[in-house]
């Protein structure tokens, strides 16, 4: 089956605050993605990573600030864009089996074919022979590759991840390396919370460190994207 067409697609951050009473979780953040780019976003925890990439997926709203997705010369949102996201929890329901979840998302997505692109993808990673077992039976590594499937559902022009390899036993995290290597080499948009060095964020072409939710490093102004990973382990 081949990649279905999309949109080579820029992302565009404008003086996004986000603020939780007296608590500034991103300060006024402006960030040009480009369209293709492979972004790891680096930073401790409670830096920002995870309320931005929220913000970019419309699962929050920001305080101030805008998020645009811009393709074809023209503008839109994550509503109207094929994205895909990966958050920290896995936001599977337990009570359905793997086959389920994916078949639900599909519908809800407009997935055409949705029966064999649920299949394809349960194939992929690795849990076909599980595909009726429910949700609540799998181990945190399980429902991750459930969750990462869902993402990939509607081969998204632009895939947002946040710690995409929490719970992925190393044989999950060279497939998840090289299903995201063959996305970026469609010229797929990624944008990638990440802990320190990894064959996930050899992928990045472009490295962003945010500290108390504000960008403080970024490779494309000149920093080193090595000591942007590993500054993010300590």
């Amino acid at each position: 089956m081949t990649p279905r067409a999309f949109s080579p697609t820029g992302i565009r951050f404008e003086k996004i605050e986000k603020r939780y009473g007296g608590l500034h979780a991103v300060r006024r953040v402006t960030l040009d993605i480009a369209a293709g780019e492979c972004v790891a976003l680096a930073g401790r925890n409670g830096s920002g990573k995870t309320t931005l990439l929220r913000i970019a997926a419309s699962l929050v709203r920001p305080t101030a600030g805008s998020v645009t997705f811009l393709h074809d010369g023209a503008a839109g949102s994550a509503k109207t864009i094929r994205t895909g996201f990966v958050a920290h929890a896995t936001m599977v329901y337990d009570e359905l089996t793997a086959e389920e979840n994916l078949l639900l998302f599909a519908r809800l997505q407009g997935v055409e074919g949705a029966t064999a692109r649920v299949e394809k993808l349960l194939g992929e990673v690795g849990l076909l022979e599980r595909r009726r077992s429910l949700v609540r039976t799998f181990s945190r590594g399980m429902r991750q590759r459930v969750a990462i499937a869902r993402a990939l559902l509607n081969e998204p022009a632009v895939l947002l991840l946040d710690e995409p390899a929490t719970g992925l036993d190393p044989q999950g995290v060279s497939w998840l390396a090289g299903a995201l290597r063959a996305m970026k080499g469609q010229g797929r948009t990624m944008v990638m919370s990440l802990h320190g060095e990894s064959e996930i964020s050899a992928l990045a072409s472009r490295g962003i460190r945010l500290e108390a939710g504000s960008v403080v490093a970024d490779t494309q102004s000149g920093a080193n994207l090595k000591s942007i990973l590993t500054f993010a382990e300590g």
